[in-house]
Parts: structure tokens; C-alpha cells; sequence
């Protein structure tokens, strides 16, 4: 829908940004100014939306439905033939669903065009998802229909602005899938982590700049040069220059520096150490970390961490970060992408997290072996879950002949007089049998 030049006349008297409606993301919108990069360059920073957004692309989707039997896997649809195989022409689902995140957590919002087009057959038609499109976020300004000028009151818009050809679309709301940071005050969009964490993040900028320059400059101290006289500034300059064609750089490091008579180098040693330099890097890093829900293993802080307790951290990790992602996307996405009939079927989108969970081998084989042994998976469900082939009568449950109900314990003395008795022996070889 092209309503470019009625959201232009209509902005100021009916129609209200959604949040952060100040000069930057005016001048945003005009084009004027862009969100900097280099925030990119801070490593914590960088780690901490390497590990968020290869965890969710990692994570396949399935399709379930909610039946008599329980919870079953849905027959295929569009839309998740879609989700499994490529969103668009150009992307996989591992490139889609990374992308997609990491717009969420640099922007505070990530936006998704569910591109429909009408399905004609024989005797009507249907519309039918076509696409899924991520629109970049910095593109892309929420807008809320106050008065009521294109739809109904209070219905919120996603204006999209093509930077590549310059067009501009109105989508509305059911046609967009926006996923939003935890952090928000109004419902409507997320707050960026870096923009709370302004602060810190440019103190881990420099400190970063400070040892690139340092080792640049061949981890050489700042040194005070003593002369007796007095030199203009510009014979200053060129002194200093010559001294640091000796000085510094990594090429110089141990070689002699020639000082003219009269004058006296003097190195000024401040030690990292005395500053606690490397100690407020690391508090900076684990408070970046936080924010982001990152475990401080997993932006390589083994302090007090050990193999011994890594499984729980991944639990931990999954439990108090991903599982309220997982659940945002979820319910975004059944909300978007499944018909009212699907929905009333029972039918849902659910992210595999047994990616993240796994253990070792050794572990891993316990666990299915206990869960086949007492009737909990088919021998069948534990070979799908290890990716191997399906075999003939392994779709049935097993487990301990010698297991019974605890309502039936003694019923078997009382009716038959002991150990001696015939339903004894009866008993003893039904539980011989496999159930």
C-alpha cells in the first residue's frame, strides 16, 4: 500500500511516532544521520550479538498441533515450508533468523514483511505468503493512526523507506512481524541495548583505542625530553617527529634512539597495573555482558568457570536469556503467519532449543536409554533424535516387566493365598511378558 504523501500531509495533525520522537530520529528519517558503526568494534559488544544471534539461527523450527493424543507434528503449510527451507530467494533460515536478531538487539526492534499475494484456483482463491522480507531496522519508523485517518483508531503502521530506490510503503500491522528487546516502555517498540549502556560501551571503545595506539606505537611510555634553551613550535615539532621515527612503532622496539648533546630522554613509566587497567576492562565487559543476559564464559571469562559446570551454564543461559526470546518469536509468529482455522486447531511454530541443551555423548546416550527403558520415548523417537533411520517395531513402548501399579500391590496374595497360590504363578509369568 503506497500512502507515502498522505502520512506526509496528515504527520503533524493526526498522527504520532510510536516512541523517541526527538531530533535524531527526525534527522534519522530525512536521511541526515545513521546510527555509527564502530560500536561494532567493541568486542564485549560484538561477542555478546555474535552468541544471541547464532544461537537463535542455529534453532530450527518445527510445527506442531495440539491433538487428543497431545502434542503431534502439523502436517507442512506455506508458511513453514517458508521457515524451513529459504524466507526469500536470498537467504537460508540459519542467514534469516541471525539477521533478524541481530537488528533486534542493535536497534531495539527488528522488522519482518510477510509479502502475500492471491492464490487463483479454480473456483475462488486464496492469499497465500509468498516472502518474508527483513526490512533493516535504522529504515523503518512505527506509527501509530491516532485519529483513525487510514483504518481504525489506534492502529499502528510500519512506514519503510527503500534506501536503494528511494520508494517509501505503509504496511499495517497484520502484514509485519516486529520483535522487540525485553526493554520497553510503551508496548509498541524496544530500547537498544547500547543506547542504555552509552556510557559503558564508549569507555570499552576506549580503552580498546588506548591499547590499539599503544601497540602501535611499539607498547612504548610517554618520555619527557630535556634540553636547556628555548625552541619555536615549529622546531618543536620537527624534534619530536624525529625522535619518534626512533622511537616508536613495533619496528623500533630495542634499537637505539640517537639524542642530540644536551639533551636528556626520560621515559614516564605508568604501569597498566597501577591503574587497574585490565581490571576495569573486565568489570566494563561483564557489565555489557549482563545486559545482554550473556554468561561471562561465554565472552571467554573462565575465571569461574570449569567443565564441570559448563552444562549448567547453558541451562542457566537458556533459561534466563533465550526462553523469553524464543517465547516473544513464537508468539509473534503464530500470530502472524498462522490462519484463525490453524490457530483454532491447534496448531503452533516452536524453535527446537534441544540444539543448545545437549550434553556429551556419554550423557546424551544415558538419558535416552532411561527415557526408552521406562516408556517414555519409542526406541523409534530416540533413534529420530540421535538422526538415525526409523526401524521396523521400534514404535511401540517398553519397559521393566516387573513394574505395577501401586493400587495393585498385594492384590495378588489376597486373591490367591500367598506365594504358593495359582494366581501367583500366573502373575510371575505376565510379568515375563514385554508391554
Amino acid at each position: 500500500m503506497r500512502i507515502f504523501d498522505k502520512i506526509i500531509k496528515f504527520f503533524n495533525k493526526t498522527i504520532r511516532p510510536a516512541a523517541g520522537a526527538d531530533d535524531e530520529r527526525l534527522l534519522e528519517w530525512l536521511g541526515i544521520s545513521g546510527t555509527p558503526k564502530k560500536v561494532l568494534g567493541e568486542v564485549t559488544y560484538f561477542t555478546c550479538l555474535k552468541m544471541l544471534s547464532e544461537t537463535l539461527g542455529k534453532m530450527p523450527i518445527k510445527f506442531y498441533q495440539q491433538t487428543e493424543r497431545g502434542i503431534e507434528e502439523a502436517g507442512a503449510n506455506t508458511a513453514y515450508n517458508l521457515l524451513r527451507t529459504r524466507p526469500n530467494p536470498q537467504m537460508t533460515p540459519t542467514t534469516f533468523w541471525g539477521t533478524v536478531e541481530n537488528n533486534r538487539n542493535h536497534y531495539g526492534n527488528a522488522y519482518v514483511w510477510i509479502q502475500r499475494e492471491f492464490k487463483r484456483k479454480k473456483y475462488g482463491g486464496d492469499i497465500e505468503i509468498k516472502n518474508l522480507w527483513i526490512m533493516p531496522s535504522s529504515d523503518v519508523t512505527v506509527i501509530v493512526d491516532d485519529k483513525g485517518v487510514f483504518g481504525a483508531a489506534g492502529d499502528v503502521y510500519y512506514w519503510y523507506t527503500d534506501k536503494y530506490s528511494g520508494e517509501s510503503y505503509c504496511f499495517p500491522s497484520s502484514d509485519v512481524m516486529h520483535f522487540k528487546t525485553s526493554m520497553s516502555f510503551d508496548g509498541l517498540t524496544g530500547a537498544p541495548v547500547r543506547d542504555i549502556l552509552k556510557l559503558t560501551i564508549e569507555g570499552g571503545l576506549e580503552s580498546q583505542n588506548f591499547m590499539n595506539n599503544l601497540y602501535k606505537g611499539g607498547l612504548t611510555a610517554r618520555a619527557a625530553l630535556q634540553y636547556t634553551g628555548d625552541l619555536s613550535p615549529k622546531l618543536e615539532k620537527q624534534l619530536i617527529a624525529r625522535l619518534e621515527e626512533y622511537a616508536n612503532g613495533a619496528n623500533n622496539a630495542g634499537k637505539f634512539i640517537p639524542i642530540p648533546i644536551g639533551m636528556k630522554l626520560e621515559p614516564l613509566n605508568i604501569k597498566l597495573t597501577d591503574s587497574q587497567f585490565f581490571e576495569l576492562k573486565k568489570y566494563s565487559a561483564l557489565q555489557i555482558a549482563g545486559a545482554f543476559g550473556i554468561k561471562p564464559n561465554q565472552i571467554n571469562d573462565y575465571e569461574k568457570s570449569s567443565y564441570a559446570n559448563s552444562e549448567m551454564q547453558n541451562i542457566s543461559f537458556y533459561i534466563d536469556t533465550e526462553l523469553y526470546i524464543l517465547k516473544q518469536y513464537e508468539e509473534e509468529i503464530n500470530y502472524k503467519l498462522l490462519e484463525p482455522s490453524e490457530t483454532a486447531a491447534g496448531k503452533h511454530f516452536k524453535f527446537n532449543e534441544n540444539v543448545i541443551l545437549r550434553t556429551d555423548a556419554k550423557s546424551q546416550a544415558t538419558i535416552l536409554t532411561g527415557y526408552v527403558q521406562n516408556g517414555i520415548y519409542t526406541p523409534n523417537e530416540a533413534r529420530s533424535f540421535m538422526n538415525k533411520p526409523r526401524m521396523e517395531g521400534g514404535d511401540n513402548l517398553i519397559c521393566n516387566g516387573n513394574y505395577i501399579k501401586v493400587a495393585d500391590i498385594g492384590k495378588d496374595q489376597e486373591e490367591g493365598g500367598g506365594e504358593g497360590g495359582e494366581n501367583f504363578k500366573i502373575t510371575k509369568e505376565r510379568q515375563k511378558q514385554p508391554i
